[in-house]
């Protein structure tokens, strides 16, 4: 239960990039072929049959479970995310989640979502072999989220930030179980999205009134806490990723806590990242590379256009283009935010430019 509800040298570097694509396996082998797209997660509309019948539909290769925070209490990424918390409770206020000693209907309905769209994602997955990418929130981002029961929020509490993190472990692999019973061909990768985790190392969360920032958090203790749910993943034999959308993304401290996979943006990255992604991609980190936008573009760029980004920045880093294509294209962020129509096309665009970079890794490069 929660502790207190209440409260080497850049030239040498460049000489050891220039290698051959076979040097850059990933020491745990990715579940997923090359030259393939996924979606970050949250679509669009309230339907969750429609919404996986869309994925499996243009995602063949990588299906993820649909997300749709338009569908109801508790199906937001907090509310979803507190519902994969073991024997922690919660509820919905007036100023969003908080904890509590005991089971409410909010949490019941926030249960009976992951539980129907679970159902859902049986019944749109029969015989499915493959990878298949479920979603969570990450331990730091809902304690950036979800209050105390008299008092600030859970990020100001280090033993509730533990405590958060612990039942986020087991109540992830008791899902990565569940997961596995129903589609039995399904290789599980499993992504913790931490979008506030830049916040938290900063310390610009706000407060629970707004009036001022809660503390920064260490990146030892964050790394920690973080590890503990990376490590009860990879304990399921899943697949650990985490994504985060924000500015500068800590990309050494999520490969220091074990993730086998980073999720970002690629239109927000800047030559500062360069030698930290190129560190990681060396120790046989994969990408999940956000290049398509996550908002309707009219027009939608040519998947040329779309993928220069990409091949610039492999360009840079100096790795063999042939290489890029081990890794995942994705949209920007997740498509929650979208019209109706856009995710088919953002998917397709995913999946075109996965392609190209897979049968003509050299163009433009």
């Amino acid at each position: 239960m929660m502790a207190d509800p209440s409260t080497g040298s850049e030239d040498s570097s460049s000489h050891d990039r220039h290698t051959t694509a076979a040097s850059f396996e990933s020491v745990t082998v990715a579940p997923w072929p090359n030259g393939v797209a996924t979606g970050v997660g949250s679509l669009p509309g309230t339907d969750p049959a429609e919404a996986m019948r869309l994925v499996v539909g243009e995602l063949p290769d990588f299906p993820h479970l649909a997300e749709l925070p338009a569908a109801g209490i508790g199906t937001d990424m907090i509310g979803r995310g507190a519902a994969h918390l073991s024997e922690l409770h919660f509820e919905l206020t007036s100023s969003g989640w908080r904890f509590t000693q005991r089971p409410g209907a909010d949490e019941r309905r926030a249960r009976a979502a992951l539980r129907r769209d679970l159902d859902v994602l049986e019944e749109c997955t029969q015989g499915f072999v493959g990878p298949l990418k479920i979603q969570c929130a990450g331990p730091w981002t809902l304690a950036s989220s979800i209050e105390l029961r008299y008092g600030d929020k859970a990020l100001a509490d280090a033993g509730a930030v533990r405590d958060i993190a612990d039942a986020l472990a087991e109540g992830l692999s008791e899902l990565i179980g569940e997961v596995g019973r129903r589609v039995p061909g399904a290789k599980i990768v499993v992504q913790l999205d931490e979008p506030l985790l830049p916040a938290v190392l900063d310390g610009t969360v706000p407060t629970a009134s707004g009036f001022s920032t809660l503390p920064l958090v260490e990146s030892a203790t964050a790394r920690e806490r973080l590890s503990a749910v990376v490590r009860a993943i990879s304990g399921r034999s899943a697949y650990p990723v985490v994504h985060c959308c924000a500015d500068r993304v800590p990309i050494e401290l999520l490969v220091e806590s074990g993730a086998c996979a980073v999720g970002l943006d690629v239109t927000k990255l800047s030559a500062d990242s360069d030698d930290a992604m190129g560190t990681a991609i060396e120790r046989g980190l994969r990408f999940f590379f956000g290049v398509v936008p996550s908002s309707d573009v009219d027009p939608l760029p040519t998947v040329r256009e779309t993928a220069a980004p990409l091949r610039e920045l492999w360009g840079r880093l100096g790795f063999p283009a042939e290489t890029l294509a081990a890794h995942v294209v994705t949209p920007t962020c997740g498509l929650a935010g979208a019209s109706p129509e856009w995710p088919k096309r953002a998917y397709r665009r995913c999946v075109d430019v996965a392609r190209l970079l897979l049968e003509d890794p050299e163009e433009d490069a």
